[in-house]
């Protein structure tokens, strides 16, 4: 296992058992079972303040400040006011803890509403455990679920009740038998389940095996009739939960990155403070005035850092969800604005995100003719003539020379081999009902609607409708077909063999009522029919053509079987289904028994309808320098289709398909074979990338970073968020996860930045990402825009705060050096509060509202956005550059004001603090790239506060001194000579070496 994430779930897996349930018998039950309750919290009410704590104080930056404001209780350290210490530390603790407590209230009331639910009707509710389907009021004994909140798929899904029960003649006789449920251990898999139903009080006892067709995963929705159900698993135990990596607290690159320059900036403070206590020649009680000097100059870290970007985080957030042209967009998590800025990959789910999970018909391909949708009439008229050449009793000879019977039987074929069921609505109350008998035979199109776990399958139904060929009527036994002349004929169903992602087919066994005829009929994906069916030399070119249109293709072929035939292939079948050990191995063996040189009738290409704009969008993102992989649970083939018709890949890119590997031998020669390949996307499913990861995990991660795009299909929930750590694992880049659906919510939670739509799928995605937008060209905008925006100004503003500390200390070590090295404060009191918050306050956080280039520029220039992911804007580089400024400046201000202002040594506060003012105002003027009028008005409001207060400063100022000339010009002259270089410099390096936005913005 290649992530710590799913190492913890195997191990949660492994400590599980198998068990059994007995039914109205709770004392039987040998195992407790864990509670039935969902929990989303972080905390509890007695590790709340002290779990809050440690996650702020983890960090350096805000335990450097701890440790500074503690130090001020010791006498012989205090240096200045208490408050001006500890009250920074407690407003940004106190906002903290506020906004880490709604979110948990938040959190406790979501979790109480789900918990505190009464299931006693589960007609469209959630489902609240594991459950196997015993009985439904439904007669045909099945019902729909939905399970978008589990897969993510949208379709209805057909589950089947135990037989046994659903036959006995009151629901109170569920009470009175003496039955049991044997289920396997609680597993990850939710497309599995083995286990087996016995009834002990019957003479013989009662044996049935049970399948996923049984069961009823928590979390799905109860769709269609009513179910009565025996829980097997709860809690902890049940698919959904086992699929659902616990949440985390995110913490951005950019904090990450500020947190590693408070060390350098702190190890700065300590030799410097060193190197005072050496040039004072460590006389008396060194080691006091050594910690003295460190908290003297512990204003090289600013607190006003933490406040300055929360406060800034919080403005992108609401500016994110203001932006008119992303509307319904939430910022969910406010404390990772910035990751949008330095994304390289995107992850993201296919279903409902990349497509509307909407089919539409496209062709029909019989091998030497092929239909399109503009030749539905041409078809509707062949259908018409093949059933009434059949009323005039021509020979069956005759009718199969025709073309219109090859239609025919394909057609019909199409309209047999499904899992699709006929959901007809009454007028009467609204009700869905899933037969027809139950809707008083209404066969009317106007209240019909189609049902399965396969859009591709209602698709296909609904076009053989729309040809004349109608599904009217499904149970469990048997389906009727609508002819064009209004006829209803009857096909009893026999056996049904349901799609799996290893056999790649489906297929049904059916009788014929008029002629007791025995067809099996077979659909499926070109590269598991193509030996199935009998030799043809045009199956593998048309498949090709087809998928290079983006077109799902499914082959259809059938086999006659004779009445001896099939009865010796049922007796093989019960037998093998009742198997407990490798079941599906033995079922499996048996039904391939029947695939066997079937006949090849046609070929079918289904189009999945894109989300708008996908394929710009992608484009957009593939250009700012974002590498895509697509994670999906559907097919591999279907995949592949989407890849295509999106642009996930374009049309000039070869794909390598990694070939099914199941141990080390075949992994290493497929990735042998995947190393030859240049520039190529790769497509590989979920079986063989867990293989692939078991033994050459380092290998693997580093040839698929490589390719232009991934395509991972058949993949579970868990090797979503997989496939995330490994990323965050083996590059240093930042990762972004989005999807729709529940079975997504891993994945989102394990990005650094997670993303969910708001759509058909429910709100879960939504609700458990960072950031929620209603469509999926939105993230364009959200990306290029806002999350580079973001990234840019709270580099700048984190920058700039920081050399806002480094400056006052750098005054502060020239100040001490000058007067014999004494550790005493050059500004105290309020001057040192209101430096960091009147008087600069506002137009340094005003930052918050620069931008280099205009929206409209960074959607028409993606690259721009690549530029970021290297992180220039916030470097060592470009703090070694502030800090030179800083020195600079701080060296110039206050030798500046000694010597100007020899004579008067007594005003130097109010010399140096004046024209430090002045200059932090020019230096935020300085930064700004495009005006904002508050900017404008930030900078007039703090420059009039610093001189209305200088009237009821007279403890630091002196108001008849101040106002002279020649404290104004000589101050006018230090601040002059601390920003005029810098001025110079700008405009030389803007002029011979512009930055790549400056070029589009001039």
């Amino acid at each position: 296992i290649c992530c710590d994430c799913l190492a913890r779930m195997c191990r949660r897996t492994k400590e599980l058992k198998a068990r059994t349930v007995w039914l109205g018998h709770p004392e039987k039950c040998e195992e407790k079972y864990p509670k039935n309750a969902i929990k989303n919290q972080k905390y509890n009410f007695f590790t709340f303040v002290p779990g809050v704590l440690y996650q702020q104080f983890k960090f350096f930056l805000n335990l450097y400040f701890l440790v500074v404001a503690c130090s001020q209780f010791v006498p012989a350290l205090k240096i200045g006011y208490l408050y001006t210490y500890w009250a920074p530390l407690g407003f940004v603790m106190a906002v903290t803890m506020v906004r880490e407590a709604v979110d948990e209230v938040r959190r406790y009331q979501r979790d109480k509403e789900m918990n505190s639910q009464l299931y006693s009707k589960l007609t469209n509710q959630r489902i609240p455990a594991d459950m196997i389907f015993l009985r439904t009021s439904e007669k045909t004994g099945s019902c729909f679920i939905r399970t978008d909140q589990l897969d993510g798929e949208t379709d209805w899904k057909l589950k089947v009740a135990v037989v046994c029960t659903q036959r006995l003649p009151a629901l109170g006789d569920l009470f009175s038998i003496n039955a049991y449920v044997y289920a396997q251990k609680p597993q990850l898999d939710i497309h599995s389940f083995e286990g087996n139903f016995t009834r002990e009080d019957g003479d013989p006892q009662i044996h049935e095996s049970l399948s996923i067709d049984h069961t009823l995963w928590a979390s799905t929705i109860v769709a269609s009739g009513t179910v009565i159900g025996v829980v097997i698993y709860t809690g902890k135990e049940t698919r959904s939960v086992l699929n659902t990596s616990s949440p985390k607290n995110k913490v951005g690159l950019l904090d990450l990155e500020l947190n590693r320059l408070t060390k350098a900036l702190f190890l700065a403070q300590v030799v410097l403070s060193i190197v005072m206590v050496a040039l004072q020649g460590f006389v008396g009680p060194w080691f006091r005035n050594l910690f003295r000097f460190i908290v003297l100059f512990s204003y090289i870290i600013p607190i006003s850092l933490r406040v300055n970007l929360d406060m800034g985080k919080s403005a992108y957030g609401w500016m994110i969800m203001k932006d008119e042209n992303i509307p319904g967009t939430v910022v969910r998590t406010s404390t990772i604005p910035e990751e949008l800025g330095r994304l390289v990959y995107l992850l993201t789910d296919k279903t409902g995100t990349l497509t509307q999970n909407e089919m539409i018909f496209k062709r029909l391909h019989l091998g030497t003719v092929s239909y399109g949708t503009d030749t539905m009439d041409e078809i509707q008229s062949h259908i018409g003539q093949s059933y009434a050449q059949q009323h005039q009793l021509h020979p069956i000879q005759e009718v199969r020379r025709s073309v219109s019977s090859r239609i025919h039987e394909a057609v019909k074929a199409i309209a047999l081999c499904h899992n699709v069921t006929p959901v007809y609505e009454s007028r009467a109350n609204g009700e869905t009902e899933s037969t027809a008998a139950e809707a008083d035979q209404d066969f009317s199109d106007d209240n019909r609607t189609y049902q399965a776990s396969s859009p591709d399958e209602v698709a296909l139904v609904r076009w053989t409708e729309s040809v004349g060929l109608t599904l009217v009527n499904r149970d469990l036994t048997s389906l009727q077909l609508k002819t064009p002349a209004g006829q209803v004929l009857t096909y009893y169903i026999l056996q049904i063999f349901p799609f799996t992602s290893e056999s790649k087919r489906m297929g049904i066994i059916i009788r014929e009522e008029t002629t007791g005829d025995i067809t099996f009929y077979m659909k499926g994906a070109d590269v598991a029919m193509a030996s199935i069916v009998q030799y043809n030399d045009w199956l593998e070119e048309e498949c090709g053509n087809m998928a290079r249109e983006g077109l799902r293709t499914l082959v259809v072929a059938k086999k006659s079987l004779s009445e001896e035939q099939y009865t010796d292939f049922e007796n093989r079948f019960n037998q093998a289904k009742l198997s407990i050990h490798d079941r599906a191995l033995k079922v499996a063996a048996v039904v391939e028994s029947l695939e066997r040189e079937m006949e090849l009738l046609c070929l079918t290409g289904v189009e999945d309808q894109l989300q708008a704009d996908v394929r710009p969008t992608l484009e957009l993102l593939r250009n700012a320098g974002i590498k895509i992989w697509m994670l999906t649970g559907d097919k591999l083939e279907t995949a592949t289709c989407i890849a295509k018709s999106s642009h996930l890949v374009s049309r000039s890119q070869d794909i390598h398909v990694f070939r099914s590997v199941s141990n080390r031998g075949e992994a290493h020669l497929e990735l042998n074979a995947f190393r030859r390949k240049h520039d190529c996307a790769l497509v590989i499913s979920g079986d063989s990338l867990e293989v692939c990861l078991r033994y050459y995990e380092h290998e693997f991660v580093e040839l698929a970073c490589q390719c232009p795009a991934v395509v991972c299909c058949r993949c579970s929930p868990t090797q979503k968020a997989q496939i995330v750590h490994l990323l965050k694992q083996h590059t240093a880049n930042r990762t972004c996860a989005i999807g729709d659906g529940g079975n997504d919510v891993s994945m989102i939670q394990a990005a650094d930045c997670g993303i969910g739509i708001e759509g058909k799928e429910g709100k879960q995605a939504s609700l458990a990402a960072d950031f929620s937008i209603t469509q999926f060209k939105h993230i364009g905008r959200l990306l290029m825009v806002h999350g580079r925006n973001s990234y840019k100004r709270s580099a700048a503003l984190g920058q700039f705060v920081m050399h806002r500390g480094m400056i006052i200390s750098t005054m502060q070590a020239v100040f001490s050096s000058i007067f014999y090295f004494a550790s005493v404060p050059l500004y105290q009191g309020f001057l040192m509060v209101g430096y960091s918050t009147i008087y600069t306050m506002f137009p340094v956080f005003s930052l918050v509202l620069d931008q280099d280039v205009k929206p409209e520029m960074a959607l028409l220039y993606p690259e721009l956005y690549k530029d970021l992911t290297k992180g220039r804007s916030l470097s060592f580089k470009t703090f070694l550059i502030w800090v030179l400024i800083s020195i600079y400046q701080g060296g110039i201000l206050m030798y500046g004001a000694l010597v100007l202002f020899e004579s008067e040594f007594v005003h130097v506060v109010a010399i140096s603090f004046t024209a430090l003012i002045l200059t932090e105002l020019l230096m935020v003027a300085l930064n700004i790239r495009t005006w904002h009028w508050l900017m404008v008005l930030a900078e007039f409001l703090s420059l009039g506060c610093y001189i209305a207060s200088l009237a009821f400063l007279n403890e630091y100022f002196d108001l008849g001194f101040i106002t002279t000339p020649a404290f104004l010009w000589k101050v006018s002259v230090i601040t002059v000579v601390s920003c005029l270089p810098l001025y110079i410099i700008k405009y030389l390096k803007r002029k011979f070496s512009p930055p790549s936005y400056s070029k589009l913005s001039s």
